[in-house]
């Protein structure tokens, strides 16, 4: 079962490039890179609302009060992420841009599994896991530099 869970993980890593090339033309035809990235989101909203409607899925609208007042700024790093990619990605190339995007996710994921931050399980930084940031941060230096 953990395996379907690296595969869809690595679609899903995939598909990034394919929504940020999209959402740039999308900017680029409306003529507001802004625009786009609320516009994806809108459209994000109604394929995960469709999800639901489908799949029958349920909430626990009780938990709703238990949330911490920090975990609702999820949605405002999804659009900062999705309107900085929009501007970006035509002026640093799809290549850079997301090299960019996957070592500042790595940096910031080995910090929050060593200080058990966010996670599901504690994970504490070693020299390989310093390797492996290490080495895609070289990637991207090596992609910006040739």
């Amino acid at each position: 079962m953990k395996g379907i869970w690296i595969i869809m993980a690595f679609i899903s890593g995939a598909f990034l490039p394919i929504q940020a090339g999209l959402n740039t033309r999308l900017g680029k035809s409306i003529e507001s890179p802004v625009y786009a990235s609320m516009i994806s989101f809108i459209v994000g909203a109604v394929a995960v609302l469709l999800y639901i409607f489908f799949t029958k899925q349920h909430v626990s609208w009780a938990g709703i009060k238990t949330v911490p007042a920090y975990a609702w700024i999820g949605g405002a790093l999804g659009a900062f992420y999705v309107t900085v990619i929009v501007l970006a990605f035509p002026k640093i190339g799809p290549a850079l841009t997301f090299g960019l995007v996957v070592a500042g996710q790595m940096v910031i994921a080995v910090v929050l599994d060593h200080f058990n931050i966010l996670v599901a399980h504690q994970h504490s930084i070693n020299i390989w896991r310093i390797l492996g940031v290490l080495m895609i941060v070289g990637g991207v230096i090596v992609i910006r530099k040739f």
